[in-house]
């Protein structure tokens, strides 16, 4: 099975494309976590994180088809650090969710085929699903990471046109009338028509190669769209840094495919965010971890064609 179908399968089987973000920050945590931890214990900050993001994983698993895990957050803390993510990743695996790596790693020839090698694929060591790839080093340094993904029935998402205020700053710079990122658009629409499923009987859209589209540049995602017909969009910037249903719905095709809809610090720390902290506050935020899932998926299903996906999981 390759990526684009083994991603397909999972959003219509939960019946909602809501990609939990794990970027866990200490500070952040339920204060019942962090009571007693030290937080240059770097060995017992590393368990709590581990702890939290698996306890989110378990709240979250029945609802979504995938988790993307911040790799910053742990290489922080070093050694201790990325044996949490990998203990994460391998439990989020046995949860039946898709798992995206993500650490934007660019790099060229040799030095890429490691990164890709290392994190792409169950026969990895790090056993993602897909990971996020960064273009600025031109075509060399992604064309490893393709090779790998296509050979281990895994995804990448390249960063196209990201989420942050100050992409503006080299992502909108024009040549040849293009903007840079429509450029990068441009190339990484032939390489995801150049991974969709040759077979002709599979009727596969997409491709193993994606893109990271930003939902906070909602003008720009509807013309995005039409230049990635092949890619599945990655969409960060739901909810806390401001972007709505209706900023992402240009973002999906028509059968409510296409596009995989981030949402980090909403989810994490809904309990910390009215009404969820009124009602829940600190000792059940799994609860309002839960109900602010629910919520997403209630916005995403009545403001965009994903609603298709949760009419045709239930039946309604």
């Amino acid at each position: 099975m390759t990526f684009s179908q083994l991603l397909t399968k999972a959003v219509l089987a939960k019946g909602t494309p809501v990609l939990v973000g794990l970027d866990p920050k200490f500070d952040l945590l339920p204060e019942s976590m962090r009571a007693g931890v030290d937080h240059s214990d770097l060995g017992r900050v590393s368990a709590v994180l581990q702890r939290f993001c698996c306890e989110v994983i378990d709240v979250v698993a029945l609802l979504v088809p995938a988790v993307k895990l911040q790799a910053a957050c742990f290489e922080r803390y070093g050694s201790y650090g990325m044996v949490a993510l990998d203990n994460i990743i391998k439990y989020a695996t046995e949860k039946g969710l898709i798992t995206i790596f993500d650490g934007k790693r660019g790099d060229i020839g040799s030095t890429a085929e490691l990164y890709a090698t290392g994190i792409l694929g169950k026969n990895s060591a790090w056993g993602a699903d897909a990971m996020t790839v960064s273009p600025y080093m031109g075509s060399d340094s992604i064309e490893p990471f393709v090779k790998t993904a296509t050979k281990q029935n895994a995804g990448i998402f390249v960063l196209v046109k990201t989420s942050n205020q100050g992409s503006t700053l080299f992502q909108n710079l024009t040549s040849d009338q293009k903007t840079i990122y429509q450029h990068v658009a441009h190339y990484v629409q032939k390489l995801a028509a150049q991974t969709t499923n040759p077979d002709p009987t599979q009727h596969e859209q997409y491709g193993a190669v994606g893109a990271v589209v930003g939902a906070t540049w909602s003008k720009d995602i509807a013309a995005l769209r039409e230049i990635l017909k092949s890619a599945w969009l990655l969409v960060p910037g739901f909810g806390n840094q401001g972007a709505t249903a209706e900023d992402v719905a240009p973002a999906f095709d028509q059968n409510g495919l296409g596009a995989i809809i981030n949402n980090s610090r909403g989810l994490l720390y809904a309990y910390k965010n009215e009404p969820h902290k009124s009602k829940y506050g600190e000792q059940k935020w799994e609860l309002a971890l839960e109900n602010a899932t629910k919520n997403m998926i209630e916005q995403l299903k009545t403001k965009t064609t994903a609603g298709k996906l949760y009419r045709s999981r239930y039946g309604q």
